[in-house]
């Protein structure tokens, strides 16, 4: 008995494509090019985020500690920048009667007690401004709610006149819910919920920080400000960021390619599933031709 070679099968291709094959093909390729795009994108992205990384210029050492005109450092309204959070800066102007407010939960060497703080309405030579701008100051601590209480008092009642203020100037701490307990209870030194306290602020400009004053006020002990910790001038954050636009860079060539070898893979099986399914139709016809005929 002679066995034959079937005949390829019509409608199942001879040789099955290579997975290179596939991602030459102009859809693949197009894919390549949005992905290549987009890499682009995120390397830009990184590149730019590696620049800010590295301060090529950084304050020199001891920069906090020169007195300078707080006009120099920031402005009304305007965040401080991080180098110049703790700068030292000298300031004039006139406290406002019966707005000297008892901050709590402030922590002096370790030891929690009060602030007293009042609204300086600042000199307009200092500001260049002839708008009314004030600035929070914080005029000296206490350990005791009694005589924290008890300065305030005195120095809404007196409060001082055409003072020169020198101190540090430090971002406002942001606002936090009183306790329940005590509804008008302050425990953060943020100059917005001062501001709401405060009286006459009709167009007011009012700065973003606030001031420690080097000097105490009505009796009270001086606070305990030392100079910020030098900052390196690295930023790592900002180096993992660009890390990780570079990682999202490669990830999108990955899916191009994953993509393309998923597609490659399900043709692949397509085949496979022609060429069992022709064979087996074969086979069907092969059998029927060789059974005897019926009389």
């Amino acid at each position: 008995m002679t066995s034959t070679v079937p005949a390829p099968t019509a409608g199942v291709p001879a040789f099955a494509p290579t997975l290179r094959e596939v991602m030459l093909r102009p859809w693949w390729l197009g894919m390549l090019g949005f992905a290549l795009l987009v890499a682009s994108v995120f390397a830009w992205l990184g590149q730019w985020q590696l620049a800010r990384a590295v301060d090529t210029s950084p304050p020199e050492p001891g920069q906090t500690e020169i007195v300078r005109p707080i006009a120099d450092v920031s402005e009304p309204g305007a965040y401080l920048p991080d180098p110049l959070v703790g700068q030292r800066v000298e300031v004039t102007g006139s406290f406002v009667a019966d707005d000297f407010i008892v901050v709590s939960s402030r922590f002096d060497e370790g030891v929690e007690g009060y602030w007293v703080t009042g609204q300086l309405r600042v000199d307009p030579a200092d500001t260049g401004s002839d708008a009314p701008t004030s600035l929070a100051v914080a005029v000296g601590w206490t350990g005791d709610r009694e005589t924290a209480d008890a300065a305030a008092r005195a120095l809404d009642a007196d409060p001082p006149q055409d003072v020169a203020l020198t101190g540090r100037l430090i971002s406002g701490e942001g606002p936090a819910v009183p306790p329940r307990s005590e509804p008008w209870e302050i425990t953060r030194m943020d100059p917005a919920a001062l501001l709401s306290r405060w009286s006459d602020i009709e167009d007011l400009d009012v700065y973003r920080g606030y001031l420690t004053s080097a000097e105490p006020f009505a009796g009270l002990d001086d606070i305990h400000s030392p100079a910020p910790e030098e900052r390196s001038s690295v930023n790592w954050l900002n180096i993992f960021y660009a890390v990780e636009w570079a990682v999202f860079a490669g990830f999108a060539f990955y899916m191009w390619y994953r993509l393309a070898k998923d597609a490659w893979e399900k043709e692949l099986e397509a085949i496979e599933d022609a060429a069992i399914a022709a064979g087996a139709e074969a086979d069907a016809g092969g059998t029927a031709e060789a059974a005897p005929a019926r009389d």
